[in-house]
């Protein structure tokens, strides 16, 4: 099924970016892509366990969204497909690629895996397996920066958050008491939803009677909008002018960013419910190759630039898979630890 909505009324026509933010945002989604493609090559190879979830396709969001934060300062609260959450909010690929070949050099001390990568430093809330488990989560950061600002006088703190997850999560109850308390105490926080159409082998447009999901933040009183998720642009667009809003004490906005997955859920996924059609036709609209050509027809960076941040990129990963491989395994007397805080 090759979704109706695919044209967006949001995109980023009139955006003007610099080339050192052009290069800066090919970048990051370049780090994203290959390193997906890696973890693919990995999980085959018989170096990570369990179920893995790639994010190709949607690295587009991620770039977009979260480059529109304060590093390290605003949090970011990612769902089961969160290796890209992670790189985006600043996590050294080598951290994240150790957490998946469960070392104790990972960014979990090799305790979450591939589901449940967690950065305290970065300000990464965690990856959830559970569908829309991060929801409350993010909304309760959110609670606490405002309360930190309004109740304990903290001028500083005025982080805002950003919460990613999929359609699939918009038909949980979760997702509904949440929109409703963000606007109720008009919380600094974005909702984010990755529409990629399909939840696991559940096509979106047959699950849920409203299939636009920017349209049900309107019921609360939040802003809603529907973004081109295939296009950095249109989506850090939205972003920016969210997290204003966030950060001026206006309140939430829910962002439905359309895009799609180029893999099957997770990497045991044979892929066979997709037609072809719908694949090649997502393809073509690849959110790297488009970018580039944008750079290109903007004259804000050559092919031999980009060709380079994509050797630099791969060099990165393959120091990763390194620095992964030579990590020690966690120690087995630290089997209890981190189950409940140290003083």
């Amino acid at each position: 099924m090759i979704s109706e909505r695919t044209l967006p009324v949001f995109a980023k026509d009139g955006v003007q970016i610099t080339k050192a933010e052009g290069l800066r945002l090919y970048e990051d989604m370049v780090l994203g892509r290959l390193f997906e493609d890696k973890c693919a090559e990995m999980y085959y190879r018989g170096k990570m366990f369990g179920f893995v979830h790639l994010y190709n396709g949607q690295e587009a969001v991620a770039t977009g969204v979260i480059k529109a934060l304060r590093p390290d300062e605003d949090y970011v609260c990612s769902t089961y497909r969160d290796h890209v959450h992670a790189l985006s909010a600043g996590v050294p690929a080598k951290e994240v690629m150790a957490e998946l070949f469960g070392k104790a050099t990972g960014c979990s001390q090799g305790r979450g895996g591939s589901m449940h990568m967690f950065s305290e430093k970065h300000q990464l809330l965690g990856g959830y397996a559970f569908v829309a488990e991060g929801i409350p989560v993010a909304t309760g950061a959110a609670f606490q920066s405002k309360y930190r600002r309004e109740s304990m006088g903290e001028s500083g703190a005025d982080r805002v958050t950003a919460c990613f997850f999929g359609d699939g999560a918009c038909n949980n109850g979760q997702f509904f008491e949440c929109l409703n308390m963000a606007v109720l105490w008009q919380l600094p926080i974005i909702y984010v939803v990755e529409n990629n159409k399909w939840a696991i082998g559940m096509a979106h447009d047959r699950a849920t009677s409203v299939p636009e999901i920017y349209k049900k933040a309107h019921a609360f009183g939040m802003p809603g909008v529907e973004v081109d998720g295939m296009d950095v642009l249109a989506v850090r667009t939205a972003a920016l002018e969210a997290v204003s809003r966030a950060r001026a004490g206006e309140g939430p906005t829910l962002i439905e960013a359309l895009t799609y997955r180029f893999r099957g859920h997770s990497l045991a996924d044979p892929d066979e419910l997709r037609s072809q059609q719908e694949k090649e036709f997502w393809l073509t609209r690849d959110p790297i190759k488009n970018f580039a050509a944008y750079l290109a027809e903007k004259n804000l960076a050559s092919a031999e630039e980009l060709k380079a941040i994509d050797r630099q990129i791969q060099a990165v990963i393959d120091e990763a898979v390194k620095f992964a491989l030579e990590s020690p395994e966690p120690d087995t007397s630290e089997l209890y630890r981190y189950i409940f805080a140290e003083d």
